[in-house]
């Protein structure tokens, strides 16, 4: 099948006035929400102003009813930015609005799917635990029936949003020894009996993204609020990682991008025996390593969106997207801090932020080792690139 990258008039349209509202909205408070760790709720409720909430869903839902590409360029656009909003509104929309959109009944897309789709609430994924990290089947949070019930406990850590999330995604399993074979999935709303944040978490980058730990102590959900069938969560959270990883990968992108930006601005005006650091050739070769790594990054995710598009399954493609923009972006991060010598060592200048920012993007939804073993599997299969 064809792939054909050239970007539409609609697509070049959401990419300018995503990057004029990101540089004139976003980007201002990005310094001092890294330093307080604030989450940045007013962000997030621009966003959806800018319909960013719900970008992949349709408009009878609350919507935007953008194609996956559209959603990878806004999401690039707002990383490059400020990474923590920009990972707040992936989650919403791939993790949390994605599998309800896919796998949802109509009551639950009525009463869950608009309000977070148009904005007005926030979603959060509870997938991770303490000693459940790569191997999701290992998850220990159990769900027992009782009457019209599932009563939950356990435990969920590094949830996005979750310090202002109003609903989240929860995974737990009918019995441990199933593995993924008893894992189920939960709309639970936030006010449910026997659901509480745990701690936050301090963390190295994207500080203002609200990651805290779930706790669930004998937290009763309506049997009504299953999302698929009993069993169906390892499918779900699976299916959902493949946009997810598509998600970050756009994330990264928007990082790696903003690090070859503010280097091309500071090689142009820094001098060094007499002339700007952009004349040198030890410079000018990391400009072009990082500006060819970045290109290649987002042809690999433009690609995998389109794969999701026209196929409605992208794990090769999503998972090449992701090892390659993670790491190309760490380095281009990496290099923008050695460009920037001594200055890209303190907090006044963006690249240290962008630094720091960079590192999780090679961890979270999938490590770049998982993305190899994936990556692996889909090919010995014999899918093909």
């Amino acid at each position: 099948m064809a792939v054909a990258f050239e970007l539409t008039r609609e697509q070049e349209m959401i990419r300018d006035s995503v990057r004029t509202f990101a540089d004139e909205v976003i980007r201002p408070r990005a310094a001092e929400l890294d330093r307080t760790r604030e989450f940045p709720l007013d962000n997030y409720r621009r966003c959806a102003e800018m319909n960013l909430t719900g970008m992949m869903v349709p408009e009878e839902y609350g919507g935007a009813g953008f194609d996956a590409l559209s959603y990878v360029i806004a999401i690039e656009e707002v990383s490059r930015a400020c990474a923590s909003t920009g990972v707040i509104l992936s989650v919403n929309n791939s993790l949390f609005c994605g599998p309800i959109l896919r796998f949802g009944s109509e009551p639950q897309k009525r009463a869950y799917l608009v309000p977070h789709a148009r904005g007005e609430r926030i979603g959060a994924y509870c997938l991770t635990e303490p000693g459940s990290g790569s191997d999701s089947a290992a998850l220990r949070a159990t769900a027992t029936k009782r009457g019209s019930r599932y009563v939950l406990n356990g435990n969920k850590v590094f949830v996005t949003n979750g310090v202002a999330a109003h609903t989240f995604l929860v995974y737990a399993t009918l019995d441990p020894k199933l593995k993924h074979r008893g894992i189920c999935c939960f709309i639970v709303e936030r006010d449910t009996p026997g659901l509480r944040t745990g701690k936050p978490e301090h963390k190295l980058g994207i500080t203002c993204s609200g990651s805290v730990e779930i706790v669930l102590e004998d937290c009763a959900v309506p049997a009504e609020n299953l999302l698929g069938a009993e069993g169906e969560g390892f499918k779900i959270a699976m299916n959902t990682l493949d946009g997810g990883r598509i998600g970050i990968a756009a994330q990264a992108l928007g990082i790696g991008q903003a690090a070859l930006d503010e280097s091309l601005a500071y090689s142009r005006t820094r001098e060094a025996f007499g002339r700007p650091i952009a004349d040198l050739q030890a410079i000018q070769w990391k400009l072009a390593n990082m500006a060819t790594e970045m290109e290649a990054a987002r042809l690999l995710t433009y690609r995998a969106a389109w794969t999701r598009d026209h196929t409605g399954r992208a794990t090769l493609h999503a998972s090449m997207a992701k090892l390659f923009a993670s790491e190309a972006c760490m380095r281009a991060a990496k290099e923008a801090v050695q460009i920037h010598g001594g200055y890209g060592y303190i907090n006044e200048y963006t690249v240290e932020r962008l630094f720091r920012d960079a590192k999780i993007t090679e961890i979270y939804e999938g490590t770049s080792e998982i993305q190899r073993l994936v990556i692996a599997k889909e090919v010995l299969k014999g899918q093909v690139a």
